[in-house]
């Protein structure tokens, strides 16, 4: 069949077959169809969506594409488990829920993503720490997931290989925000992880791809549904992404705060609150827990008793990084060639923050990627954002920049003064925790 043909249909509204995104999946996945050809399905997809039917077909078949992992044989005393995030600015809640998670006795092999669009990815977020293997093979991942009870490590070229040409093809050709393509990309790579259940963090928001609440309990019930026929329990819980999540965005300076929070002398408010909901969540989902605020308790408790700190460190060090990692990361951590601070124009209390617009500042610091193969700066990045609310003047800035030079640090000051609205009023509270979804 001609692929074109696949296109053209797609692009006039019909149904694909199974035969036809089979096609287009072995297409991916070896590298016969053109990046151009992919790029174009995508768009057609992004404007006349997918059934559900269609949607299903393709996450099974992205899955299947590659190596499909089994944890029964590892004699596991806990439920093999993961989190995904539909991605936002400053969300670095996979390092701190991976080692709570752990701590709880669960196993999370978690697989993560690359930057997509202003979003920052997790795997370019721990390549940070110096000398640790994102991309290990399945049998030293296997490994540590069963030794530590968590590991962090990039999509391999094995798992799900179909999805990973496709997800770096939508990055750089503005088809991320399709629902079915969002679907497809996030599920196929939990079913190949072989989990027993799934946590989605669904954001909405000026950061995320959902902009309203509606749009992301769209998302949400989609990714329910479509995980339920491959029998991974799935729920969800909507989130906000209306400004930064926590007090840093970029690479090595989320690690900075991530280490912070384990080990219990920083924990931001609305961070803490999404943490601890979808840690909560995990047990509850894989029937460890029945009551959530028993739940909330048992994972605050991994974080009090160092407990959650202690299984990070030793996933580190088994993935090569170094073995006092969490007692000395400042060490070992990149820092940028400078630092300034960037101050509001008038003085006021903050009551709105672009996310999106700051996504794209770290982007123009070297933080993100323009392009497929851009290389990251993993030292630049902000600090002490000033949460919404928050009253800033001559003496409290609205950031502080972390950057190679003047120059990029002058355009993304520029850009953050952009992005928060200043107020006389303060703005009321707004809550971080939506609604929780679940197949019932």
């Amino acid at each position: 069949m001609l692929f074109t043909d696949i296109i053209r249909k797609k692009r006039d509204g019909d149904e694909l077959s199974a035969e036809e995104i089979a096609f287009f999946v072995t297409g991916l996945a070896d590298g016969s169809i053109p990046k151009e050809q992919v790029a174009a399905l995508a768009m057609a997809v992004c404007l006349n969506s997918m059934t559900a039917e269609e949607a299903g077909r393709l996450t099974m078949d992205m899955a299947a594409s590659g190596t499909m992992l089994e944890w029964q044989g590892e004699d596991l005393d806990g439920p093999v488990v993961d989190k995904h995030s539909t991605g936002g600015v400053g969300d670095k809640v996979s390092f701190l829920l991976a080692p709570i998670a752990a701590a709880c006795g669960c196993y999370v092999p978690m697989i993560s993503g690359r930057g997509l669009g202003h979003t920052g990815g997790t795997t370019d977020k721990i390549e940070a720490i110096p000398g640790y293997n994102a991309t290990p093979d399945f049998e030293l991942f296997r490994k540590v997931v069963k030794s530590v009870g968590c590991a962090i490590i990039g999509q391999t070229t094995d798992l799900a290989p179909a999805d990973r040409r496709f997800y770096a093809i939508r990055d750089v050709t503005a088809t991320v925000e399709s629902v079915p393509l969002i679907t497809a990309s996030i599920l196929s790579k939990k079913i190949a992880a072989g989990l027993d259940a799934l946590v989605m963090d669904v954001k909405f928001g000026s950061g995320a791809f959902m902009s309203s609440p509606e749009n992301a309990e769209e998302l949400a019930k989609s990714i329910i549904a479509t995980a339920a026929k491959a029998d991974l329990n799935t729920h969800a819980i909507i989130t906000d992404m209306n400004e930064c999540l926590g007090m840093t965005a970029g690479n090595a300076v989320e690690i900075v705060e991530s280490m912070e929070y384990l080990k219990n002398s920083h924990r931001e408010s609305r961070l803490d609150e999404v943490v601890m909901a979808l840690c909560a969540e995990m047990l509850v989902a894989t029937g460890m827990e029945s009551d959530r605020d028993v739940a909330l308790s048992k994972v605050d408790t991994a974080v009090t008793s160092g407990e959650a700190a202690e299984r990070f460190g030793l996933m580190v060090t088994a993935l090569g990084g170094p073995s006092d990692f969490v007692e000395n990361y400042a060490q070992y951590l990149p820092q940028a060639a400078l630092t300034q601070p960037v101050f509001a124009t008038d003085s006021g209390y903050v009551v709105e923050e672009d996310a999106f617009l700051v996504g794209n500042a770290i982007i123009e610091l070297g933080g993100g990627r323009r392009t497929m193969n851009d290389d990251l700066d993993l030292s630049v990045g902000l600090t002490d954002m000033a949460p919404i609310g928050t009253w800033v003047d001559n003496e409290r800035p609205l950031a502080v920049i972390h950057a190679s030079s003047e120059d990029r640090a002058e355009i993304a000051a520029t850009m953050i003064r952009q992005a928060c609205r200043i107020s006389d009023e303060k703005p009321p509270e707004r809550p971080v925790i939506g609604r929780i979804l679940t197949a019932d």
